[in-house]
């Protein structure tokens, strides 16, 4: 029989480039997100059911995945990709943007977690896949809502995979670096507030050169192709990082006030 895979976010970027890459290796893949109705790319392949899925709404997140189980009949792994990022001086951030940043990124994806346990634990198997960041180990300015997420989302993974070895679920952290995707289009909300330009310097310094790190970066493939190997490889491995080695090897040996001046001057904000 078919394994199958559900995976949050995917109508775009890493979401459904992953939804391809196990469809092609004859994964069976329900895909969820908040309009599948616009993903008729998806609807298109074989082997691929679309299905509705807000990671904020608790309700749909069950109903998403009863119509899997369903349809296919069973759930081997779920893939929390569903996310945004909100960037920007922090002081800029209403509580309205910092909270719907948390309600995506963290809350969201523990609901999915929560709801999908149940079953998992009932069949004694399952793989957790949470796609965290670079930005959960290493900071960059700006960054300092979605870099709070992310390192949320490194902490719970990292504890919640004591708490399921028991139940032979395994969980696992994809840290991709910066990834050519629509993420700093269409994923991405950069903060604003009325009367505050005291920032504005600072924000024109670095805007450039953090673009053209998205640019020549590779595209959304290379995260799905290790979201595969995170799934299928048997192992207790916990973290996965993509494109990030050498960065996080710095952060690791240099001397912090070393490693901060090696961002500001990248990034051009020495």
């Amino acid at each position: 029989m078919n394994k199958v895979i559900l995976i949050t976010g995917a109508s775009t970027g890493i979401g459904n480039e992953t939804a391809r890459l196990f469809q092609a290796k004859n994964w069976k893949v329900a895909a969820t997100m908040r309009t599948p109705e616009r993903s008729e790319d998806l609807q298109r392949i074989a082997d691929i059911e679309c299905f509705r899925l807000d990671v904020t709404d608790v309700e749909s997140i069950k109903s998403a995945i009863a119509a899997a189980l369903d349809k296919f009949g069973r759930i081997d792994a779920v893939v929390n990709n569903a996310g945004y990022g909100l960037t920007g001086p922090f002081e800029a951030a209403s509580d309205e943007q910092i909270r719907r940043q948390f309600d995506t990124n963290v809350f969201g994806m523990m609901n999915v977690t929560r709801e999908i346990l149940p079953y998992f634990r009932e069949q004694k198997r399952g793989t957790i896949v949470n796609v965290a960041s670079v930005g959960g180990r290493i900071t960059f300015p700006l960054y300092s809502l979605y870099h709070s997420t992310k390192w949320a989302v490194e902490g719970f993974s990292e504890s919640l995979q004591y708490e399921l070895e028991q139940f032979n679920i395994r969980v696992k952290i994809i840290e991709p670096g910066p990834i050519k995707t629509d993420f700093y289009d269409r994923s991405q909300e950069f903060v604003r507030k009325e009367g505050l330009s005291v920032y504005d310097s600072f924000v024109d310094m670095l805007a450039p050169n953090m673009k053209k790190a998205s640019d020549d970066a590779p595209d959304g493939r290379v995260v799905a192709e290790t979201i595969w190997d995170a799934v299928t490889d048997g192992s207790k491995r916990l973290r996965y990082n993509v494109n990030t080695k050498g960065i996080l090897l710095a952060r690791r040996f240099l001397p912090e006030r070393v490693f901060f001046k090696v961002i500001k001057t990248v990034l051009g904000g020495k």
